[in-house]
Order: C-alpha cells, then structure tokens, then sequence
C-alpha cells in the first residue's frame, strides 16, 4: 500500500483574519501537508449566520502571497455565484500570484439562504448541473486557449481571451467536488484531475469511487489520472487521534489525499502535532 497525502482545510467562519494566516504559514512550514483548503460561503456554515466568514478566493490570492511552497484551492467554488468567464480570470491570476500553486475547487452550488439574502438565482437541481458543465467547459478553454467562442444554453463565449494565462499548463488542476453519482461523478471523470469528497465512512466513499469508475469507462478515461481525496474532519472535542485514525481507514480504501478539516481557533503547535501523529500515514 502506498503512502498517502496529506493536506489541511481552514473555515473561514468565526476566526479573525490573523488567526487563519498564522495557520497557513504554519502548514507552509510543514512539509508533509501538500495542500491548504478553504470554503466557498459568504455566511457560515455553523453558529451564528450572522457572523464574519471571508470571501473564497480574496483569501486565496491573499494566501498565495503570504505563502512560498504550499499548494491552496477551495472546496469548491460554487459555480452559480460568479459567471465562468470571471472565474478563469480569478483563477489565471492566483495561480500567477501563487508562481503555480493553485488547485481550481468547483462545484454546482446549494447554499439556498445566500442565494435568497443576496438575489443569486438557485435554479433546480438539473438546470444548475446543466450550467456547472458548461462552466467547466469554459473554465478550461479560457485558461488553456488563446481564444474561445463557445455557445452553450447557458454560457456564450465569442472570441474570449483570458489573459495572462496561469503558470500551470494547459491549466491548474481543476478539482471537482461532490457526491452526486450521476452528475457530479460523471462531471469528475470527464474533466477533474481531482475527484474531492465528504464521504460518511470508508464504505460509503469506496462506493462512490466504484459510480466514478465506470464513468471513466463510459467516457474512455483513465482513473489513474484522477487524484480521489476526502475530507476528514478533526473534532475540537475529541482531538486529533481519531482524525487520524479514521484517515487511515480511507488509506486502506485507497484514497490518495486526505484533508484534514481543522477546527475554529487552531492553536500554536496544532499543526506539528497533527503532523507528528499523521506522519506514518505517509509510509
């Protein structure tokens, strides 16, 4: 069995802003975790709606700076809550900021209060994954062409240019989020370089990784070319141990990336702790 890597994800809820670059300088520090996460929601997901939560990708470019080695995305930006095209340019930028450390989060969107509180259109479930592969679509031709005319139900590019073009070519690794089998899964088999999920246990994402296999053979895809990671949440009540070993559950289902979805207000040392114990899920 291979080694496994490791990444870290931050809420950007509850957490004032100093706290949460101290984290992520710390996880640069560190060189077993790969990545750092963030989320796309413009309210918490926990507690008090009405309580700060930062921005997605402000932070993202904002991290790339304060940062050196680190690879940052976020799981995963919602699809219905900035036009493609705006996207790629956001995208192409960070990833220039970053010097080609930028992971392109995407998923089709659900959050319903935000959508109603700011007047964002949530459409049903099929029209919004109709626009989530359009946008996908568009996402990559603007990145990786020079110029893009595409006339979807949805999306129309004509003659687009998306300049500079990212450091990563053809494009960052474009990250799809999500456990729907029909069309998320089929989404991640046609574009994603990285399949991410939140899944309830090894079985269960072992399962969804068996509906994303037979979409790579439906669509002629590789899945040796598809990097399958999962969230694993680390409890501030029951500490990192049981983080750790239920990451090591999904090693043994597989998986190639673990992200460990830290707590509010992670303390000084936290992540050398996290580090020291996770380390031998590396081997």
């Amino acid at each position: 069995m291979g080694g496994m890597r490791l990444g870290i994800k931050t809420k950007p809820e509850h957490t004032p802003w100093p706290d949460l670059l101290d984290t992520w300088r710390a996880a640069d520090d560190i060189e077993l975790f790969e990545s750092a996460w963030n989320w796309d929601h413009f309210y918490p997901l926990s507690g008090d709606l009405t309580a700060p939560n930062y921005e997605a990708w402000t932070m993202l470019a904002a991290m790339a700076q304060a940062t050196r080695r680190i690879r940052l995305g976020c799981q995963v930006t919602g699809m219905i809550y900035r036009h493609p095209a705006l996207l790629a340019n956001m995208a192409a930028t960070t990833d220039v900021i970053s010097a080609g450390r930028l992971e392109i989060g995407l998923g089709a969107g659900w959050m319903q209060q935000e959508c109603d509180a700011y007047g964002i259109e949530l459409p049903p479930l099929r029209e919004r994954f109709d626009r989530f592969d359009e946008g996908v679509q568009a996402i990559i031709g603007l990145l990786s062409e020079q110029s893009v005319t595409f006339h979807g139900t949805h999306v129309r590019l004509t003659d687009a240019h998306c300049e500079p073009k990212p450091v990563q070519r053809p494009h960052p690794p474009i990250v799809i989020g999500g456990k729907g089998p029909r069309r998320t899964l089929r989404a991640a088999a046609r574009w994603a370089q990285q399949w991410h999920a939140g899944a309830q246990s090894p079985q269960h994402w072992l399962q969804l990784k068996d509906v994303l296999l037979g979409h790579c053979a439906d669509v002629g895809r590789d899945p040796a070319e598809i990097t399958c990671s999962v969230n694993v949440r680390v409890h501030a009540e029951t500490g990192i141990g049981p983080a750790v070993e239920e990451a090591a559950g999904y090693r043994e289902a597989g998986a190639d990336l673990v992200v460990f979805n830290l707590p509010h207000h992670v303390p000084a040392g936290y992540l050398e702790r996290l580090a020291a114990e996770a380390a031998p899920l590396t081997e």
